[in-house]
């Protein structure tokens, strides 16, 4: 299984520049060579892709209301106009999803990285018969290398991510947060980021002693602890809605795209995808 992380194909190339978001033209043209180039390379040892996609809501956001508090804001100040580049992006993917044999995993009120952790725990079902490979530099994906059928590809470095202590790895990262989706470290207060604030340094020695025992330094410390945790865990222990992980593998499981393996041509011609179409037994 090919898990590409929709995100990182088609938003970090429109926030760097590098593809003009409001041309859907371009948006899509390079959104469908990004697949193509990562099926042909994954494809012998891995199998088909599925396009994993954030979807509308958030469970994260129920229990910590400033997870990525900051996005809207640093969105607006962008030189970028999201509005315009949002409607390429999900165009695109809705013509992926209704005309094309890769399976669309986009379920509402939780992330692409709740659906690739769900998909790499589906695989663990059948005994690790199914090799995974993520295709995302998301460094949250590094604790799902825990399962010794998972691995993960860097679309940012274009090279293969390896994390030799998954566990540790990512009880590191409950202590010192995530920057980027709005989680300051165990010692600062939920709205650090969101007020633009300096978080409280965590010390080499306090880490240590969190690492040892994540009650170490008093109660208080221990109740953020749980609310990183909480916002970054992506193994069994998640506290992600029940519902939400049954209807990720309920969409998963009911599509079935094979019938539209002789679709891909006639979509290339009418997007006028001339280049793509020499490389037509890619897509397929």
């Amino acid at each position: 299984m090919i898990l590409i992380d929709f995100s990182a194909i088609a938003i970090g190339p429109i926030a760097s520049g590098s593809v003009k978001g409001e041309d859907v033209n371009i948006v899509r043209h390079f959104i469908l060579n990004e697949i193509r180039m990562y099926r042909s390379k994954f494809k012998e040892q891995y199998g088909e892709v599925v396009i994993v996609c954030d979807a509308g809501g958030n469970w994260r956001r129920d229990i910590y209301p400033e997870y990525k508090g900051k996005r809207t804001k640093s969105r607006e100040e962008s030189k970028v106009d999201w509005d315009e580049a949002y409607k390429s992006i999900n165009t695109v993917i809705d013509e992926i999803e209704t005309e094309l044999p890769y399976k669309v995993i986009r379920v509402k009120g939780c992330e692409a990285d709740d659906s690739i952790a769900e998909l790499c725990k589906y695989t663990q079902e059948f005994g690790c018969s199914e090799e995974v490979v993520i295709v995302s530099s998301d460094k949250d994906f590094r604790q799902l290398q825990r399962y010794s059928n998972v691995k993960q590809y860097s679309t940012y470095t274009k090279k293969m991510i390896i994390e030799e202590n998954p566990r540790l790895f990512q009880n590191i990262h409950f202590l010192v947060g995530d920057r980027g989706d709005g989680v300051p470290n165990v010692l600062s207060d939920d709205k650090v980021f969101v007020e633009d604030r300096r978080q409280n340094t965590l010390s080499a020695k306090k880490k240590e002693a969190l690492l040892a025992d994540p009650k170490a330094l008093g109660e208080e410390v221990y109740i953020k602890y749980l609310r990183n945790k909480t916002m970054i865990n992506l193994m069994e222990d998640t506290l992600m809605p029940k519902e939400i992980s049954k209807n990720i593998i309920d969409t998963f499981e009911r599509q079935d795209k094979n019938h539209l393996k002789g679709n891909v041509l006639k979509y290339l011609m009418k997007n006028n995808m001339r280049l793509l179409i020499e490389c037509l037994d890619e897509f397929v």
